[in-house]
């Protein structure tokens, strides 16, 4: 997280932002399908759950015969064929490579609109974080003059004023909550070490009192996992009668077993989309180090710590340079063809609202270690069968069910197998289409009715 801006001296972007891409017109539904707006404030399809829900939801609900167009902000997402693609671009202040960066005048007069653009830098500016505030302005702007082009909005976990105001319009919106970030700032707030810290991250999290509020307005919300469910009634307030749980997926005939790729022996892998305490890579690696004195093992991270963050500290303190390697940018295929090369996968999270890390490694018949943090159970299964489970920031627990598969081919295998056929049953991408669409018509219904 940023300290305040003020201070820290000028930090120039590049003199002329990326190009914004060009809008890509949705294929028209099917007889009897719907118009789907489906809006995400950030769209990195690999870098965050989010982003990978949308592509994937969105090109299974297209295969239905539903028409989806999806209004994002940077970093951009990717859409299949067929899904329909609005740009709703941002002054992108925290890109690679560049974060927190101070834009050139140009940029501001030429975004719309200008008021938005000086509220975002001067949010960024106080250390607070203004994304889901100002796509939720911009979009709803967009979205003004589109009216009669859908039958209702999917929102995916913004819940800006914005998002309210598409209410107050009239909207239909069906929102995606996939946890409750409560959790998160209470996990960052628990590791922060001196009293500057801890009001940097409230001031960082200060949106979530806006989330609050749009969340509790809403008529029907779809998450992911019950234990989610649990956790955001509990915590936001929301009604859990407004609450369907329609888990995520996976892709299974691109996440699977590949005949030809053999697990390299000792490696371990792990994906994290961000660096932070919640993620529990700082555990596993004092894991892996206990692990190291014992064995010839690596360790692969895909994901991208943040050179002055806590987890490269903990790998410089821990000596694991030799040993640690972190892999960025690359396809699913690519990740794929990772998982199939680990002997064990590790979702070492304090908490998960549910784990798409997780569906992927059981996915590809890779034997899982999880923790118990938040539904990781609800999606891992049943421990010693599916997978195994160990508590959450327990560095001894983890190493010993690592160790425990490292040594065992046969429970390897076990598991493997067991986990992909539990994936198969529960966990795809179609079933996500289909419960949402079903979330779609109920609340086509509510509204016709009355009832909201």
């Amino acid at each position: 997280m940023p300290s305040l801006w003020f201070g820290r001296g000028k930090v120039k972007g590049p003199k002329r932002p990326p190009p914004v891409p060009e809008r890509i017109p949705p294929r028209p539904p099917e007889p009897g399908g719907l118009r789907i707006a489906f809006l995400v404030y950030r769209g990195n399809p690999r870098c965050g759950g989010q982003g990978v829900y949308t592509r994937h939801l969105t090109r299974e609900l297209v295969a239905l015969g539903h028409s989806v167009e999806v209004f994002a902000g940077q970093p951009w997402p990717e859409v299949d064929e067929g899904v329909g693609f609005t740009p709703v671009p941002s002054l992108d202040l925290y890109r690679d490579p560049d974060p927190f960066r101070v834009p050139h005048l140009p940029e501001f007069l030429n975004s719309y609109p200008t008021s938005v653009a000086a509220l975002e830098f001067g949010v960024m500016c106080t250390a607070g974080f203004p994304e889901p505030l100002t796509f939720s302005l911009r979009v709803r702007r967009l979205l003004g003059a589109r009216r009669d082009e859908f039958d209702l909005i999917h929102d995916n976990q913004c819940l800006g004023y914005g998002i309210k105001g598409l209410m107050d319009d009239g909207w239909p919106v069906l929102e995606t909550l996939h946890h409750p970030i409560t959790v998160d700032r209470q996990l960052a707030l628990s590791h922060t070490t001196n009293v500057w810290q801890q009001f940097s991250q409230r001031r960082w999290f200060g949106f979530l009192r806006m989330q609050v509020k749009v969340a509790r307005s809403l008529p029907r919300i779809v998450t992911v996992s019950q234990s989610s469910k649990t956790d955001i009634a509990a915590q936001m307030g929301v009604d859990p009668d407004r609450m369907t749980v329609v888990p995520v997926g996976v892709d299974p005939a691109m996440f699977r077993p590949r005949e030809d790729v053999e697990p390299v022996k000792g490696r371990i892998m792990v994906t994290s989309s961000s660096d932070v305490p919640m993620k529990g890579l700082v555990p596993l690696l004092e894991a892996v180090a206990k692990l190291r004195t014992e064995r010839d093992i690596e360790l692969v991270v895909i994901g991208n710590p943040r050179p002055d963050g806590r987890v490269a500290k903990a790998i410089e303190r821990l000596d694991l340079a030799p040993i640690v390697r972190c892999v960025t940018g690359i396809s699913d295929d690519e990740l794929a063809r990772n998982y199939g090369q680990a002997q064990v996968a590790v979702v070492p999270s304090l908490y998960e609202g549910f784990s798409l890390p997780a569906i992927e490694a059981m996915a590809c018949g890779v034997a899982l270690v999880a923790t118990t943090g938040g539904a990781l159970p609800e999606v891992v299964g049943i421990d010693g069968e599916t997978g195994l489970l160990v508590p959450p920031d327990d560095p001894g627990a983890l190493a010993e069910a690592i160790g425990r598969l490292l040594d065992d081919d046969a429970l390897r295998a076990r598991i493997g197998a067991a986990g992909r056929e539990r994936v198969l049953g529960r966990f795809t991408w179609q079933v996500t289409a289909e419960g949402t669409a079903n979330q779609y018509r109920a609340l086509l219904d509510d509204v016709e009715a009355g009832r909201c």
